[in-house]
């Protein structure tokens, strides 16, 4: 199953992005918070089916947002059905 973001908040502190499969029934969210050098990432996925597909959408997400500030910090929690993914962020060469 294909999963895509589809924006439901977007102003320059924040982001709210549902997750969407291709029938666009809403299937997670994932939500972006900004402070001055700190990104906050708070998302749940409910199908575990697509937890590879949302980990790699939200990782990308990240490490493009992360190249607009040099120094950013980013703070996450991200689950599929309930448990805790780690997603491993690699730092932008300057």
């Amino acid at each position: 199953m294909q999963i895509f973001f589809s924006p439901e908040l977007v102003t320059p502190e924040c982001q709210v992005l549902n997750i969407v499969d291709l029938k666009d029934k809403a299937v997670g969210y994932v939500a972006f918070l900004f402070d001055e050098k700190k990104m906050y990432v708070y998302g749940h996925c409910e199908e575990e089916g697509v937890s590879e597909d949302y980990k790699d959408l939200v990782t990308h997400f990240i490490q493009g947002m992360s190249k607009a500030k040099s120094d950013l910090d980013v703070y996450s929690y991200l689950s599929v059905a309930g448990k805790k993914i780690d997603i491993k962020l690699e730092k932008p060469k300057n």
